[in-house]
């Protein structure tokens, strides 16, 4: 017998837990996308309720309630309200935490009015005695004509009692909450007599959605769509008496079902409130989580490096040494595992820096931090919503920039989306990791710090401050005129959930590893041929003019043959296209080899290092060179001076902090301003911005 799909929508407030009940339901057993057309992130996951049925959770965007103001909010009316979307809801489960019943019930009500079977989850139900909390469940679930199920994630409780709830939704009431005509009967049925099938709660949310966001379509919502309706203004005056009404009704109930004993209910919140938030000790506190993360990220994550970096050194020699010698063999050592051994290697890294941003946005603590910040931020003409996007592209610029859609105002989302890609992203890493490593010291500093974490510190707000500066030209540069407002919730403190932390980390670190992987895969086989293969007398009668050159030299063969190599991979269609970019690049203190990889990292910043362990790895007869380190540290120019010094080496660390190396990323702000014209603005600006930094940076050190 086949299974049966139970379609849910997973709908909720910010900071309600809509997440821990999500990833309850599905585990890993999620998949995450966009929706079609537009750049809003949808996570879908699957769960299973019995021996034939299981059902697929749509976890949507989170929203205060159904008068869209951005696009993410404008997803979940849209989805909620055509039937002939595929993921049209059979069932929506709607989230709520015990502390804020009040305003979480708000969305409930919207949802139940548009007759769609509605289960109510009571989250957080673990803090009720600690906060004197009593709810009458009985009296709710008859007042709201809904199921109500009273949950934990943190303990892991009422999951069970939801998954049945699911199964058994065709018996829930899907009586309305209240009569919204009731707030203009007059209009209301001129509304119904026009559109005598139609819901009428959706009507008006398809009329209204106008006045708070102009990009719904109303067709897909509603059919097609005609009615003389009222003006902005009146239809705003409307929406504010539908609100008091619908509080009006909330309020009545929960005097009857909710009650709180105020001398059990704790002040801790507050008091941390007002440290954390301090216009002088909350930036202090801020500095010093940031300074303990970036230690940690150096010297907990520097044994399981250090340990696949030579597992992979240690499989290309085991394949060079076991397999017949040939084009295959040095396919497979030089090209695919030294290329996939330059991105692997900073997997422990990268997913120490998502179980730290992890745990601060599960503490409730990331969000004091974008409240702190928006003081900062407005003397740059950002908003405290910047943070968001700035604090996110330390994981990755992509969705960074899609998350500037909360931005209201168009300026300061522009400026938002194009100063995002300085903040140092986790393709970043790779690249300031290795370099750090090779030209700074592992000294410490002042007894407790470590010298190359302070300068990793250092890399991550130099992204920072170029961000602000950069918001800062732009905003007095740009003539657009637009008006903002900043608010945002501060969610309870909570110790974070173990599996919330596990299951981002784990997803995150994945999409790094296989994005990262497919791109690298694909160039290190490329520039294997590049390097293995060249036109002319050169490249081919290589053997014949370097035994001819050295043959008073008394060289060894090891040393005869890696010459040879390194002759032939000067004259390599990849050496040739290095050497003619090399006066370009000279004065900032790189070689070819460096060009090469400066070029193939456009692709993505990462792929810097998997490419020059593919070069290094072609350009040297020696089957156990050591590993990626190793080999860049032994390096040297024809004067034998290492060509990774403490000159050559901040070069570089300030070229990749200023440089858009990263196509993905053009691509998407090309899509969110809807024109080539920013994405080329960005594209030269912080080009010219990086060259000149780092030949300065060389030309003062060298």
């Amino acid at each position: 017998m086949s299974t049966e799909v139970l379609k849910v929508a997973l709908i909720g407030n910010p900071n309600t837990g809509k997440t821990s009940v999500f990833n309850h339901l599905t585990g890993l057993n999620q998949q995450v996308g966009n929706y079609p057309g537009i750049t809003v992130e949808k996570k879908v996951g699957y769960c299973k309720l019995s021996r034939h049925k299981k059902a697929k959770i749509i976890d949507l965007p989170g929203t205060y309630s159904l008068n869209a103001s951005s696009l993410d909010e404008s997803v979940v009316i849209e989805l909620l309200m055509n039937k002939n979307d595929e993921n049209y809801p059979d069932v929506a489960v709607v989230v709520t935490e015990v502390e804020n019943l009040k305003r979480n019930l708000l969305l409930f009500t919207q949802i139940k009015d548009l007759e769609i079977p509605t289960i109510l989850v009571i989250n957080m139900s673990d803090r009720m005695k600690r906060k004197g909390i009593s709810l009458d469940i009985p009296l709710l679930e008859k007042e709201l004509k809904t199921k109500i199920v009273l949950a934990s994630s943190r303990k892991n409780e009422g999951i069970e009692e939801l998954k049945s709830t699911l199964l058994e939704y065709r018996s829930l009431n899907n009586d309305i909450s209240l009569d919204t005509a009731n707030i203009d009967p007059a209009y209301f049925k001129r509304l119904a007599t026009t559109f005598p099938n139609q819901s009428l709660y959706k009507l008006w949310l398809v009329i209204t959605q106008d006045v708070n966001f102009g990009k719904i379509d109303k067709n897909r919502m509603s059919g097609e769509f005609s009615f003389e309706t009222k003006s902005n203004s009146e239809l705003k005056k409307l929406q504010h008496r539908e609100t008091i009404l619908r509080y009006k009704f909330i309020n009545d109930i929960l005097k009857k079902g909710y009650t709180v004993d105020k001398e059990k209910a704790t002040d801790l919140r507050s008091r941390l409130d007002k440290v954390l938030t301090h216009k002088v000790f909350g930036y202090v506190i801020f500095f010093a989580i940031l300074l303990l993360i970036f230690q940690m990220l150096f010297d907990w994550s520097s044994i399981p490096m250090d340990f696949i970096d030579a597992s992979f050194a240690s499989m290309a020699d085991w394949v060079k040494d076991n397999l017949p010698a040939g084009m295959f063999t040095d396919l497979l050592a030089d090209g695919v595992i030294s290329g996939l051994g330059g991105i692997v290697i900073f997997v422990p890294q990268i997913a120490f820096l998502f179980l730290f941003i992890s745990l601060l946005e599960e503490s409730g603590y990331m969000s004091r931090v974008v409240f702190l910040m928006d003081r900062t931020m407005r003397r740059f003409g950002l908003s405290g919503k910047s943070v968001v996007p700035l604090i996110s592209g330390t994981a990755c610029a992509i969705p960074a920039v899609m998350a500037t859609r909360n931005i209201e105002s168009w300026k300061e989302r522009l400026i938002t989306i194009l100063v995002t890609p300085f903040t140092t992203c986790s393709a970043r890493l790779p690249v300031y990791a290795i370099l750090i490593a090779l030209v700074i010291p592992d000294i410490p500093v002042l007894g407790i710090f470590n010298a190359q974490g302070l300068t990793l510190m250092f890399m991550y707000l130099l992204g920072f401050a170029s961000a602000i500066t950069a918001a800062f030209i732009l905003n007095k540069t740009l003539k657009i005129k637009s008006k903002s407002y900043f608010v945002v919730e501060m969610p309870n403190y909570k110790m974070p959930l173990f599996k919330n932390v596990a299951i981002n980390v784990v997803e995150k670190t994945k999409t790094f590893l296989v994005d990262a992987g497919k791109i690298i895969l694909s160039i290190s086989i490329i520039l294997w041929f590049l390097a293995s293969f060249g036109p002319g007398e050169k490249f081919n009668n290589a053997e014949e003019i370097i035994t001819e050159k050295v043959v008073n030299q008394n060289l060894s063969e090891l040393e005869l043959e890696d010459k040879i190599a390194a002759y032939k991979l000067e004259n390599s269609y990849i050496g040739i296209a290095g050497k003619t970019i090399e006066p370009v690049i000279q004065p900032l203190g790189y070689d070819w080899k460096i060009g090469i990889a400066l070029i193939t990292s456009f692709a993505a910043r990462e792929v810097f290092v998997g490419t020059l362990a593919t070069i290094y790895s072609v350009g040297s007869a020696d089957e156990e060179d050591g590993t990626i380190k190793e080999r860049m540290a032994a390096e040297t120019d024809e004067n034998g001076l290492k060509i990774f010094n403490l000159a050559s080496g901040i070069s570089l660390l300030l070229f990749y902090a200023f440089a858009m190396q990263c196509m993905a990323t053009l691509a998407i702000v090309k899509r969110e301003t809807n024109s080539w014209r920013w994405p080329i603005v960005q594209l030269i600006g912080m080009s010219s911005i990086a060259y000149i930094a780092a030949l300065i940076a060389f030309q003062l050190l060298n």
